[in-house]
């Protein structure tokens, strides 16, 4: 099985996207195809025996082009459309100048008078009718080529309305022509002239609206710098990336981007990742750290080893699943699919129903196709296509900018109504590493003096513990001293000289052998309380200071329990630990439902559990010891630096280890559904209010409407909807 995402010119409505889908669907080799509309795009899993050549066919056949496979860098192309709509909003401009300019009594060009000079005036509006048609053939094209293959489109019901109004303009030009000048206020080309042009706009508008909601992508692959410092044995030489391979070893200095991903070799810097985290707190990097492609180097000088480039990187993984995502079809749209494909059918009979009602009860003829017209112009369901689209797309968007990874559009239809949240412990609630957590400094130096003497001598130590006690010197800026006679006490801790002064740094079992006692009891018994392990540190047979280690929760934790509670979502906890330590962090960050001593297999058990009994699950995991937690629950969310994205079996990753950012999705999915149910009820509202407008039923209370009206109605009915949908790209993390 392959995947694939196609670019697909030549959609312009839900109608066109849908059709397309299904006849993909119906092709033998495809296991499954969904198209977006707003991004122009179809994402299509097929059998290894077809090639992009056939589904390209398969598309062609169904009357669209690929453009290939899709390259965001490449989607720049510039065309000619801006100066043709100025061209042509000139020439709606001449047109209603020359057909209404007297009715709002402006000064009128005396030979294209109506009254005057009738064939005059039939001919010019003609001649500038014809330049329409041509400016929008792409539109007669589609529409035509849409009712061979049965999947009637807005494209066809402008298409149907224009032409039976060009065609009966044309027929009344001809009885002009014959000397019957009456008929002159027969002709509705101005109407042809100003529907097509006012479609233009609408489009115009609309795409450079869509591309505003890939802006979040965009700004994802334009991060790459386009060239590197590759080492070349003592120098170093400039290249593209595309030279750049797996191995080489590249330069990074100050203020420069890291051209690939890779792992560093030499030198320390810290680095902005705030692209990938959302975070703007610079991250430390040492040797054997890795760094990712786009990342700025803030201070330092490095070299690293090329490790993952191009398709393979990071960036690369994101903006793929970003663009999957924004490519499947949440529930709610695949509906809104469905009544958009049948709308367009109903409108035809409505439209044609109100022509033979005009005809049957003696109306004339004009009054009857200006109707029908009308009727097929105005209810054109664009916004409906574009309501959900547009909005998933923005939010999809804000999450990869927030560093919060969706992998399928439903998420953000589903998070909103989650109920239970779901906490492992060890990686999640806490850091999933042992830390420093609190220092009793008993001596008469500082906190910094203090362990400038502890980190130097734990320097020399592979225990867990030192390396704690090692990574708190690197995280402060803390240089180490020179050890003289490091000796490791095997069970008991380690001693050394540090600045000429002899120190012993362990456990309870250095008492009996310095034959010391413990004067600091209460402070201990303080650490043992809050679940931490206790480095001693002693000089000179006294007791200088303690220090408590422990796997420490993370600093947002509390809030983000208190929110969720706010929300009223029940908040549990699931651990391997002991019931005293897992209860210890429970009660400390807010948790009054644990569950302890569970193994991977009862974490399973408890979210089924949960399920049957009707709540809507999200287990908040690390990714991969809690993979079949994540997989079984409703939305599965991992926590981590997201280094094996790809393979991550959850549905939403948190790309910068910060747990807030579960209330920000659940926020930005509560906001795309009151953003989408927003669009669809103006959609339907706008239907429901111009169709009885259209069809003539609210003439007798005074109010009418013509195509011209009804081509103006249908744009502004697709810009709200495209606008509303935009408001969302005002989010930001405010809750706090």
């Amino acid at each position: 099985m392959k995947k694939i995402i196609l670019k697909v010119d030549g959609m312009t409505c839900a109608g066109c996207s849908s059709g397309l889908e299904k006849y993909l669907n119906s092709r033998d080799g495809i296991i499954s195809a969904s198209v977006n509309l707003v991004l122009g795009e179809a994402l299509i899993e097929y059998e290894d025996y077809l090639s992009v050549s056939d589904l390209e066919r398969f598309i062609k056949e169904r009357g669209f082009r690929s453009l290939g496979v899709y390259d965001i860098k490449e989607d720049k192309k510039r065309d000619n459309k801006k100066l043709f709509l100025i061209i042509f909003g000139i020439l709606t401009l001449l047109v209603l100048y020359i057909s209404m300019g007297e009715m709002i009594r402006l000064s009128m060009i005396p030979f294209l008078n109506m009254n005057n000079y009738p064939i005059n005036y039939t001919l010019v509006l003609f001649f500038l009718a014809i330049l329409f048609i041509v400016y929008g053939r792409d539109i007669f094209i589609n529409g035509i080529k849409n009712i061979f293959y049965k999947v009637p489109n807005m494209d066809t019901l402008v298409s149907l309305g224009v032409s039976s109004s060009f065609l009966y303009s044309l027929y009344n030009m001809i009885l002009v022509l014959q000397g019957r000048e009456m008929y002159v206020h027969n002709l509705y080309f101005e109407s042809c002239a100003v529907i097509i042009f006012f479609i233009k706009l609408g489009r115009y508008i609309d795409g450079k609206s869509k591309e505003k909601t890939k802006e979040a992508l965009k700004e994802l692959v334009q991060i790459t710098p386009s060239s590197a410092l590759i080492k070349d044995n003592d120098n170093f030489r400039e290249v593209t990336i595309d030279e750049v391979k797996k191995g080489d070893i590249l330069i990074c200095k100050p203020g420069m981007k890291i051209a690939v991903d890779g792992i560093i070799i030499k030198g320390e810097a810290y680095c902005d990742e705030a692209f990938i985290t959302g975070e703007a707190i610079p991250r430390k990097k040492n040797i054997d750290d890795k760094v990712v492609a786009g990342s700025i180097n803030l201070d330092g000088y490095i070299e690293y080893k090329a490790e993952k480039i191009g398709k393979d990187s990071m960036i690369s993984e994101i903006v793929e699943l970003v663009r999957e995502s924004s490519n499947t079809k949440t529930k709610i749209e695949r509906i809104a699919d469905v009544v958009s494909r049948y709308f367009t059918l109903v409108i035809l009979i409505i439209a044609l129903l109100t022509f033979i009602v005009y005809m049957l009860i003696g109306g004339h003829l004009s009054e009857a196709i200006s109707s029908f017209v009308t009727v097929l112009v105005v209810a054109c369901p664009c916004a409906l296509g574009l309501a959900t689209p547009l909005s998933i797309v923005v939010s999809e968007g804000i999450c990869a900018k927030n560093g919060i990874l969706v992998k399928k559009s439903e998420i953000l239809e589903n998070a909103y109504k989650i109920d239970t949240v779901v906490f492992d412990k060890t990686g999640t609630i806490t850091c999933g590493n042992l830390r420093v957590s609190k220092i009793f400094n008993y001596s008469n130096y500082n906190d910094n003096e203090l362990m400038k003497l502890v980190v130097s001598l734990e320097e020399g130590s592979n225990h867990p513990i030192a390396k704690a006690l090692v990574s708190y010197g690197e995280e402060n800026n803390i240089k180490s001293l020179v050890i003289d006679k490091f000796e490791n006490l095997s069970g008991i801790g380690v001693k050394g000289i540090v600045d000429g002064k002899e120190i012993y740094l362990g456990n309870r079992k250095l008492f009996p052998k310095l034959k010391i006692k413990n004067t600091h009891e209460k402070d201990e018994d303080t650490l043992t309380k809050d679940g931490n392990s206790i480095v001693y540190v002693i000089f000179n047979k006294e007791i200088i200071g303690l220090i408590g280690i422990s796997d420490i929760v993370r600093e947002d934790a509390k809030k983000v329990i208190e929110k969720l509670k706010n929300m009223k979502k029940e908040v549990i906890m699931l651990s391997g630990d002991n019931e005293k330590v897992a209860s210890r962090v429970g009660k400390y960050v807010g948790i009054d439902n644990v569950i302890a001593d569970v193994l991977p297999s009862d974490k399973v058990n408890v979210i089924k559990k949960l399920t049957r009994e009707g709540k809507k699950v999200m287990m908040v995991g690390d990714g991969i010891n809690d993979a079949p937690s994540l997989a079984t629950s409703m939305i599965g969310v991992s926590i981590g630096s997201g280094t094996d994205i790809a393979g991550d079996s959850s549905d939403v990753i948190l790309m910068n280890d910060k747990l807030s950012k579960i209330i920000s999705l659940l926020l930005i999915s509560k906001k795309t559904m009151f953003n989408i149910f927003e669009n669809l009820f103006w959609a339907f509202f706008y239907n429901i209010l111009m169709i009885p407008s259209a069809i003539g039923l609210l003439k007798p209370l005074g109010i009418s409407m013509n195509p011209m009206l009804a081509g103006i109605a249908m744009t502004l009915s697709s810009l709200t909807v495209v606008f509303n949908a935009l408001r969302l790209k005002r989010y930001r993390d405010d809750w706090k």
